[in-house]
């Protein structure tokens, strides 16, 4: 790429100042305080990461509970992990799960709307819709900071993987990609297995996103992560880093915590691998939590770095849209 070497060194000079300022702040989690963000201002997200038990009220409760000390240390946009209300029932294909699903908006959706209210928060919440008898959906729900909900997401990328057996249980999403202006900036939320699709991120970020949040649940298998742990996690952190690097936004990306094994699967069951993190506009890691503590990470991230990064490094701009046709295609052959 032709440019001028002096204003791309100027730009990664500013990245690694603000990086290292960002970071700086998000170790003072404890003196947080929360408010409306301004025009280049701090927005700061909070992530909650935890395990999760067979009892969806207990579930619920403590992702609430959780927000609730996100908000009061100082968290602006908060983000649940992926099906936080329950553990992770895709492990096997049993009918008996789908009675695990609500309708959205529903109760969950009203218990967020709630905190956000209280706490002029904005929320993701990943849950298991009920859209009608025999349609159902992974979907996340975007609640304001005024209790409104702006919309939802539906995941459109749905695996069917040996213990992740998601086709049998979700309805590929059918609302497209879509973008949000929230309170504290404009966000985008895709779920998981969209992780590793860059048109997703792709479109998303050209409706404005400024935030990408990708509630997760994702591990391994205990039999494989001896020879494959260690490659498998790699891609998956790399591949999100990736969107920031393309897009020229941030990533902030969810995971769960523990060890399930659904009763009656048989098998090892998954071991979550946590580890949960906030990618800044050059893909660098702001944060990231560990593989098996409950955690609350509250990251501070400056909104005006996305204009920066994508005026000094224009891959928006330099698309070449007229050939691109392909794209739609399953295969070029």
């Amino acid at each position: 790429m032709k440019r001028p070497t002096s204003g791309l060194r100027r730009a990664e000079a500013n990245s690694r100042r603000t990086t290292t300022g960002l970071a700086a702040r998000s170790s003072q989690r404890d003196q947080s305080s929360y408010g409306p963000a301004k025009a280049g201002q701090i927005v700061k997200l909070g992530l909650l990461q935890h395990a999760c038990s067979a009892d969806p009220q207990a579930n619920l409760k403590k992702t609430l509970t959780l927000a609730e000390r996100a908000a009061r240390r100082g968290a602006q946009i908060i983000c649940t992990q992926e099906l936080f209300c329950s553990q992770y029932f895709c492990q096997s294909e049993d009918h008996e799960n789908f009675k695990l699903a609500e309708p959205v908006p529903g109760p969950s959706t009203t218990a967020f709307q709630k905190l956000a209210r209280k706490y002029k928060v904005v929320v993701v919440a990943s849950l298991f819709e009920k859209r009608a008898a025999g349609v159902y959906h992974n979907t996340a729900v975007i609640i304001d900071a005024d209790g409104s909900v702006l919309g939802t997401y539906r995941k459109m990328h749905i695996p069917d993987d040996p213990l992740y057996y998601e086709k049998f249980y979700f309805t590929p999403g059918d609302l497209g990609f879509r973008s949000w202006k929230t309170r504290y900036g404009t966000i985008g939320v895709l779920i998981c297995w969209d992780q590793w699709y860059p048109e997703g991120a792709r479109l998303t970020a050209m409706q404005g996103a400024q935030i990408l949040f990708y509630p997760t649940a994702i591990g391994w298998h205990p039999g494989e992560k001896r020879q494959n742990g260690a490659k498998q996690h790699g891609a998956w952190e790399l591949i999100q880093r990736s969107h920031a690097v393309a897009n020229g936004c941030y990533v902030a990306s969810v995971n769960r915590i523990g060890h399930e094994i659904i009763s009656g699967v048989g098998g090892d069951g998954i071991e979550f691998w946590g580890q949960s993190f906030v990618a800044d506009t050059y893909g660098q890691i702001l944060t990231k939590a560990g593989v098996d503590g409950e955690e609350i990470l509250i990251v501070p991230v400056d909104l005006a770095e996305v204009d920066q990064t994508r005026t000094h490094w224009p891959f928006l701009r330099d698309r070449r849209i007229d050939a691109y046709e392909g794209i739609t295609k399953r295969l070029i052959d």
